[in-house]
């Protein structure tokens, strides 16, 4: 007669809140998510600076009127929008199971186009309500 051993009794799994779930994904991000916010951060870094020169020679009547009224922030808003999507397309990968593979989704893409919303939005608060009105 062969002895099987006792089943192990089943562990109590205690329930994680909202915020102690929120927090460990705040800790522990997905590596696709920190890319496309770093790809998104530095050009709008990038473009900030160059859209608060522009506006502060803009100001100083350096520049064309153009430069004066709407159209400035206008092409910030969409270089960063767009560049921020490709240079995550580019750099978010998807994972094969296959060393040295790499494969593209138009879903990376996507990720870009959501971090850059946001982060644009906050750039330009940065850039007209903080940074702006420190200058001459």
């Amino acid at each position: 007669m062969s002895e099987h051993p006792e089943p192990t009794p089943p562990r109590e799994v205690k329930q994680r809140s909202e915020l102690e779930v929120r927090w460990r994904q705040t800790r522990n991000p997905p590596q696709p998510v920190v890319r496309a916010v770093v790809a998104n951060v530095v050009v709008a870094t990038v473009g900030g600076v160059i859209l608060l020169l522009i506006d502060w020679l803009a100001d100083h009547g350096e520049l064309p009127e153009f430069f004066a009224s709407v159209g400035p922030t206008a092409i910030y808003v969409a270089v960063v929008i767009i560049s921020g999507t490709v240079f995550t397309y580019l750099w978010v990968e998807l994972p094969t199971g296959v060393p040295g593979e790499k494969r593209r989704s138009l879903w990376a893409g996507m990720l870009g186009l959501f971090a850059a919303i946001p982060i644009t939005y906050l750039a330009l608060v940065i850039v007209y309500q903080v940074l702006r009105p420190l200058l001459p």
